[in-house]
C-alpha cells in the first residue's frame, strides 16, 4: 500500500535539503513515494490529507525554529493532528549549546500534537556513515504507521 507521506524541509546551506532527499531515498526504499516539499510551497490547509510528515529543518540562532518553519509549527498546534505520524530531522553544529534545538522543539509538541515516532539529528550535514541512521529512522515511521493502521482496523 502506498501512503501519503510529506517531507517538508527547508535549507539554507543546502544540508538540511540534502538529509531530506535521503530521507525521501530512504522511504523510497521502502517501497513508499513522499512528496517532497521546500516549506514555501506546503499546502498547510491540506495537512490533515498526509498519513506521515516528516520535518526536516536546521536550527537558527540560540536552538530556535527557523521563521520559515514557524507557519508549519503552528498548523500543527491549530488543526487536528493526532492521527498524522510524525517525524522530525534535523542538521545542525554540536558546537553551539543547543545542538539541533529545533529539532527538540518540534519534537515536543510533536509528542503532543500527533503520533510521534521518531528524531533523527545529524552533525552539519548527511555522510555515509549517516545513511544507516537515515534507514533506521524512515523503517522506525513505517512501523509506527503500520502498528497505528492496525490498531485502527481492531476499533472497527
Amino acid at each position: 500500500m502506498n501512503y501519503n507521506i510529506a517531507i517538508i524541509y527547508t535549507s539554507v546551506t543546502g544540508n538540511t535539503k540534502d538529509l531530506a532527499e535521503h530521507l525521501c531515498s530512504c522511504f523510497e526504499e521502502n517501497g513508499q513515494f513522499p512528496i517532497l516539499y521546500d516549506i514555501s510551497k506546503f499546502p498547510f490547509s491540506e495537512i490533515e490529507r498526509f498519513h506521515v510528515v516528516i520535518i526536516a529543518t536546521y536550527t537558527w540562532g540560540n536552538g530556535d525554529i527557523p521563521a520559515s518553519m514557524q507557519p508549519l509549527y503552528d498548523a500543527f498546534e491549530q488543526q487536528n493532528t493526532k492521527s498524522i505520524i510524525t517525524g522530525v530531522a534535523g542538521t545542525g553544529d554540536s558546537f553551539y549549546p543547543s545542538f539541533c534545538g529545533a529539532v527538540d522543539a518540534f519534537r515536543d509538541m510533536l509528542y503532543v500534537k500527533s503520533t510521534l515516532a521518531a528524531t533523527l539529528k545529524i552533525e552539519l550535514a548527511p555522510q555515509e556513515s549517516d545513511i544507516p541512521r537515515c534507514r533506521l529512522f524512515a523503517k522506525s515511521i513505517l512501523k509506527r504507521l503500520e502498528k497505528e493502521l492496525f490498531q485502527k482496523q481492531l476499533e472497527s
